[in-house]
């Protein structure tokens, strides 16, 4: 079975997805903990289940419990959604999501961060991108 696009899972799918993403890898526990408003540690195991069984996930066990990673690296998830983000809401258009980042985050943007970007402005046209 193919991995669904982490955007086609529920709100509840995804909100665990975005925890163990963030810890890198958490138990039923770990992911209960910081579920906002969260439903029963059973129900927390059967979304887990049925995240592995979409192939978002794996475990291993360590003593009694398993800990769940994702299947698919950060970095390739990061890209997806950032894909599907700029479809969305700004057709496609990396300079339309950059201006808005830019606009949401003016204040607090420091001196350093803005030569950092307009360092990669730069070598990216350097790079014919």
């Amino acid at each position: 079975m193919a991995t669904q696009p982490h955007h086609q899972l529920s709100r509840r799918e995804r909100q665990i997805m975005d925890i163990i993403y963030r810890l890198g890898e958490a138990t039923a526990a770990e992911v209960m903990e910081n579920l906002p408003d969260p439903p029963s540690y059973s129900a927390v195991r059967a979304l887990l289940r049925i995240l592995e069984e979409k192939t978002h996930l794996r475990h291993r066990q360590e003593g009694p419990r398993y800990v769940y990673v994702p299947t698919v690296p950060a970095d390739t998830a990061r890209q997806s959604a950032l894909k599907h983000v700029l479809s969305t809401f700004f057709e496609g258009s990396v300079s339309q999501a950059v201006a808005a980042l830019l606009d949401m985050n003016r204040e607090d943007l420091s001196d350093a961060e803005l030569v950092r970007l307009a360092r990669l402005i730069d070598q990216a046209h350097e790079e014919g991108r």
